[in-house]
């Protein structure tokens, strides 16, 4: 438990007045570390630590912790003395300060030295809102969470909102009374070094349809990422729960296309293409106002692509994955194309596409939504039957075709995220698309063989 006060350092913009080789330091015992900081890895001891803060005029501030350096090159907020377990801190004293009378200087480091003091004896029993406070300064970057902080904050774990292959997710209020959602991850196959780099990757992509990364807690082998709470929970819940709330046609189109956008953002507008690898309905939270919000994005890499792995924590049916996927050739943002292609019969038909491939096409929802689509057949028989045939006929056309263009066999005749948004949105036109190889194998008849011969051998582009 701290003892003391935290406040707020405020330092001078004033970098120009800065002298790197006469700045000196405070040295400063059993500090809880300001949260506003930045870590360098690669320094090796104090002293280098020390020489990277006095190459940046703007740095306040260092600590070594743990064989990181961390500098504050921005105001100190919630700095606090504790009385035991804190870490050295050493605060910076520029030069300019300390020339024109260094015995006055000095008085001044001593008084705030004895402030110090005196705060140490002083019992603070205001602990949540200085966190609190410190969570909101962090607003704009990523905050390195106590895993006590978050064993408080979600109550011990008790509110489990679900679990995934990569880990366990709970409901937590930060001090401030914002929710959030607290993964663990299990079995990181990642250094500390790399962890930290990919969190630091991730909590710069932010975009409308994708959760936000708010934060992360790495305490030896504890690993949490703390994620935006978002409302209305997954869109699993909402489409197949049959006391959920019914989705209009106009709300999924929009669900639709959101989810699109988030993907093409990953694959084509980030720094590194990111590739989801489990995209389905359980990974898609949706917000107070139905904006969806793709989930889970860039665990694949974090936790180190294990193949056995991945085909375990997506979907059990192999129809629902790509044939890259069993193939074990090199998976690209196409594979991420075919799921979304196999979610998107699921948004249309508001039930699972199938829990088991049984010999009835009728059973597998794609397969009927492709040979329909190519006998030019009334698609609002694939619509959800709850809607009452209350859809647009064009934007549902659109959504069939587009989707059976998505799980095509082979990549190449699959659109990119890009093209899916602009097919839904009606800015490009899409062709009538061929039945897809693997279900022409899984459930053509004897009867049905000559019309599945014969699309077979149609168009081979969706424009």
């Amino acid at each position: 438990m701290g003892i003391g006060r935290s406040y707020r350092w405020v330092f001078e913009k004033d970098s120009f007045r800065c002298n790197k080789s006469t700045d000196t330091f405070l040295t400063m015992l059993n500090i809880r570390l300001p949260l506003n900081t930045t870590s360098y890895l690669s320094v090796l001891n104090t002293t280098g630590c020390k020489l990277l803060c006095l190459r940046f005029c703007s740095c306040n501030a260092y600590a070594y912790v743990d064989g990181k350096c961390f500098i504050w090159q921005e105001d100190l907020l919630n700095l606090q003395q504790l009385s035991s377990n804190g870490y050295t801190f050493y605060l910076r004293l520029r030069a300019f300060d300390l020339a024109p009378n260094r015995k006055v200087t000095w008085i001044v480091i001593g008084t705030l030295a004895g402030l110090f003091s005196l705060f140490g004896i002083v019992f603070v029993v205001m602990r949540r809102r200085n966190l609190a406070t410190a969570f909101e300064a962090a607003d704009e970057s990523l905050v390195l969470f106590k895993y006590r902080d978050l064993r408080s904050a979600t109550k011990n774990f008790s509110e489990k909102l679900g679990e995934g292959g990569f880990g366990s997710v709970f409901k937590g209020i930060l001090p401030n009374s914002i929710p959030v959602a607290v993964k663990t991850l299990k079995s990181l196959n990642q250094t500390e070094k790399q962890f930290l780099a990919e969190v630091r990757t991730l909590g710069t992509i932010q975009h409308i349809n994708l959760v936000r990364l708010r934060g992360f807690c790495t305490e030896a082998s504890k690993k949490f990422l703390v994620y935006d709470f978002v409302l209305n929970g997954s869109l699993e819940s909402i489409l197949f729960q049959n006391n959920a709330r019914l989705l209009n046609w106009k709300t999924r189109v929009h669900i639709a296309v959101g989810i699109a956008k988030g993907l093409s953002y990953l694959h084509e507008e980030c720094r590194d293409c990111i590739i989801h690898c489990d995209i389905k309905p359980e990974n898609i939270l949706l917000d107070d106002k139905f904006n969806p919000k793709v989930a889970d994005f860039g665990l694949a890499k974090l936790i180190g692509r294990d193949f056995s792995r991945v085909l375990t924590t997506m979907r059990g049916t192999l129809g629902d994955l790509a044939p890259e996927w069993i193939s074990g050739v090199t998976v690209t943002p196409k594979a991420d194309v075919f799921s979304y292609g196999m979610l998107l019969f699921e948004v249309i038909s508001g039930r699972r596409n199938s829990h088991l491939l049984d010999d009835d096409f009728d059973g597998y929802f794609p397969s009927r939504v492709a040979i329909i689509v190519n006998k030019g057949e009334d698609v609002l028989t694939l619509l959800d039957h709850r809607l009452k045939g209350n859809a647009n006929i064009e934007e549902l056309t659109r959504a069939c075709r587009v989707a059976c263009w998505c799980i095509q066999d082979d990549e190449k005749y699959r659109p990119n995220m890009r093209q899916v948004v602009q097919i839904l949105e009606g800015v490009s036109e899409v062709n009538i698309p061929p039945v897809p190889c693997f279900i022409r194998q899984l459930f053509a008849s004897p009867g049905e063989a000559a019309f599945f011969k014969e699309t077979a051998s149609s168009s081979d582009s969706w424009h």
